[in-house]
């Protein structure tokens, strides 16, 4: 049998290279499969701009160089970095039926997929961390989140999301491929890839669910018990204004957390234990996961915090202004 980059002929496209995997989309009725590729496009712009005008806007804006603002602005990169991983993949499938990929891309998606959403959940938990300081400890705030230890906090999300997720392309990498090279996805899912494979998947097996199922275990976990302190205190709260504030502080990032968590881990149990669901809502939820969240956090935080609403609004009144100048 030949190594995980010798793939084996698909009856639809037996002249392709060796080393090229064929990504399947969504099963199902093909002629909805155009109609499907809208909601992509529209929810890749919308990552992308919302993505976007965060980093520039808490980039250019001193007042927004605040530990909240900062965790949000790396929110952002990740999930416009997770985007470009998957987005326009996903858009050549549905548009132009392009899913080869070759295996080197495809454990290089595989990996940086699954890294970026570790990323993300640790930025998550440092977000909630933050509500907590905020709240529980405003006095000391400053002097816990300064820009020495936000700076750390970034670099634990990069070096935890890749060292947790780096064992996976090597124990695949040293597996033969014993079945079709075509993967059942949307792009290059860490159990659909192994499904390909021959061989002992077991060590395969443990290394990406028990990575996953630790990582958002003991995020949840963290942010369940920093939520817990902080309706303690909020609760001692004998004024209303300062009741409402703390609630409202607290009120976005609350959203901001259900809004990948819950797609995440239905997808994830599903992947792990829903052997009887069928496999197109297995891969829909997957995509809900991917394609969701990047787009909405950006609205979450625009809409519901006032502070980022009006300086968006104040650096696109600025670019107006500047306009006309330009040509004078």
């Amino acid at each position: 049998s030949s190594t995980l980059s010798k793939t084996m002929e698909s009856p639809n496209h037996t002249n392709m290279s060796p080393s090229v995997f064929f990504l399947l989309g969504i099963p199902g009725p093909g002629q909805f499969h155009p109609w499907l590729s809208l909601p992509v496009c529209c929810l890749g712009t919308a990552t992308v701009v919302g993505n976007l005008t965060i980093v520039v806007v808490v980039a250019t804006e001193p007042a927004l160089h605040k530990p909240v603002y900062l965790f949000l602005c790396m929110l952002s990169t990740i999930d416009l970095a997770a985007s470009v991983s998957t987005v326009p993949k996903l858009l050549a499938i549905r548009w132009c039926g392009a899913g080869h990929i070759s295996a080197s891309t495809c454990l290089a998606q595989m990996f940086f997929i699954h890294a970026f959403c570790m990323m993300e959940s640790t930025v998550l938990l440092a977000m909630a961390f933050d509500r907590y300081v905020a709240v529980c400890h405003p006095l000391r705030y400053a002097t816990v989140l300064s820009d020495a230890i936000i700076a750390r906090i970034g670099v634990v999300a990069m070096e935890r999301g890749s060292l947790l997720m780096l064992p996976c392309p090597f124990l695949i990498g040293r597996l033969s491929v014993c079945q079709s090279h075509g993967i059942p996805h949307t792009y290059c899912e860490h159990v659909a890839v192994v499904k390909l494979a021959g061989g002992d998947t077991r060590p395969n097996r443990v290394c990406g669910p028990r990575a996953a199922l630790l990582v958002i275990g003991v995020d949840l976990f963290c942010i369940r018990l920093s939520y817990a302190l902080i309706a303690q205190a909020v609760l001692r709260l004998s004024s209303r204004e300062a009741l409402s504030k703390a609630l409202g502080t607290c009120g976005s990032h609350v959203c901001v957390i259900l809004i990948p968590y819950t797609p995440a881990l239905f997808s994830f149990f599903t992947g792990c234990f829903g052997h009887h669901v069928p496999l197109h809502i297995h891969i829909l939820l997957a995509n809900v996961y991917l394609l969701f969240p990047p787009a909405l956090n950006p609205v979450v935080y625009g809409v519901k915090t006032k502070e980022t609403r009006e300086r968006v609004v104040r650096v696109f009144q600025r670019k107006q202004g500047s306009g006309p100048k330009a040509f004078e």
